[in-house]
């Protein structure tokens, strides 16, 4: 089987960590994002995986190379010229999703993260025998989204609702699919939006089903959602596979821990909190709600809460920072310093506080 995962874009929303590496490439629980992704399709029987892909190709290129070693798969890029949304993706890499006959495949958004069903997917979309399934995650507010309006009985989709004011449905399009190759047939390969120009006519004609999502499903495309999508990651953790997660009396609820990583005494961490590869926690720590990447330093007796530290950054002495606070690479916040919903880009030394959430270029 064969899955294509949409890459274009240049992950601005994600700013400042993808100017320094892509998105699918930025390490969430401490795995780059797109390798969730593609360990779950290859336990679901893919042996072929497709990135579409136009932002630092050759970083990806050279980093997954290494991992379809390790999973005896195959990756191969398709490289788009400009732009193509959505749609027009799948009919660029078309050689290679209908060289199967009629062998269904996956088609994945690359900052999706969740438990990620997919051999369930595969036997609901082959009992159902049409062209595509879409997966629905429910959310509070749909009135922020697009919803789908199904039929409860079998998942057939009745029609697409965008941002409505009266209540029709409480589940949004998760950005996984599965279509048999026949759905090539309705996708040119210029720009395209499948969800406005495909998915509409599918449903009209009986053509697209959904599933429900059981589990935990976040679109972790921005820091506050990655932030949230972390901690539904963690409780994951703590019911599949609890002996991943820290243990000791400094750890405070879901805490998962690089074995490389050092921790000084009197550090008290968590809940909600991933610490990467030679992260140093010096002394008098507290940190709730954070993800720190590879060989940042967070010094002594500094404060952080619903951060994002980017790799090799240092936080100073008795420094607090919170709100969705977001280092770039090595970005160095000197001793004392307050931070307030910031964004620093990368290469950037702090020694001024910024009490008001901003942008420092």
């Amino acid at each position: 089987m064969k899955a294509l995962i949409l890459v274009g874009g240049y992950g601005t929303r994600l700013r400042p960590l993808t100017l320094s590496v892509p998105k699918p490439l930025v390490e969430f629980g401490n795995k780059p994002i797109m390798l969730h992704q593609v360990e779950a399709l290859v336990e679901a029987g893919v042996r072929h995986v497709i990135l579409a892909v136009s932002y630092m190709s050759e970083k990806l290129a050279q980093e997954m190379k290494k991992h379809a070693i390790r999973l005896g798969i195959e990756i191969t890029l398709s490289q788009e010229d400009e732009p193509l949304g959505t749609a027009g993706p799948l009919a660029l890499a078309k050689k290679f999703l209908a060289a199967d006959g009629d062998v269904p495949f996956f088609v994945l958004n690359s900052d999706v993260i969740s438990d990620y069903p997919f051999s369930k997917m595969l036997e609901f979309h082959k009992s159902h025998g049409k062209e595509g399934t879409i997966c629905v995650a429910k959310v509070e507010e749909p009135s922020k989204y697009g919803v789908v309006v199904y039929d409860k009985t079998n998942g057939r989709i009745e029609s697409f609702v965008e941002k409505p004011q009266e209540f029709v449905s409480n589940k949004i399009n998760a950005g996984m699919y599965i279509f048999s190759p026949k759905v090539l047939d309705r996708i040119r390969p210029e720009p395209m939006s499948i969800e406005r120009e495909v998915f509409p006519f599918m449903a009209d004609e009986g053509q697209l089903y959904c599933m429900e999502l059981d589990d935990f499903w976040m679109d972790i495309g921005q820091p506050k959602d990655f932030l949230v999508g972390m901690c539904l990651y963690l409780t994951s953790v703590k019911r599949r596979t609890p002996e991943m997660l820290a243990n000791g009396s400094q750890f405070v609820g879901n805490v998962l821990v690089d074995p490389t990583a050092k921790i000084g005494l009197d550090c008290k961490i968590g809940p909600n909190v991933v610490l990467g590869p030679g992260v140093v926690i010096e002394e008098g720590v507290r940190i709730k709600r954070c993800t720190i990447l590879r060989g940042a330093i967070i010094k002594s007796h500094a404060w952080l809460e619903s951060c994002i530290i980017g790799w090799g950054s240092k936080v100073g002495k008795w420094a607090r920072l919170e709100n969705v606070t977001v280092l770039g690479e090595d970005v160095n916040v000197k001793d004392e310093i307050y931070l307030n919903g910031v964004r620093i880009l990368p290469h950037k030394g702090i020694s001024a506080s910024i009490p008001e959430p901003q942008i420092i270029m």
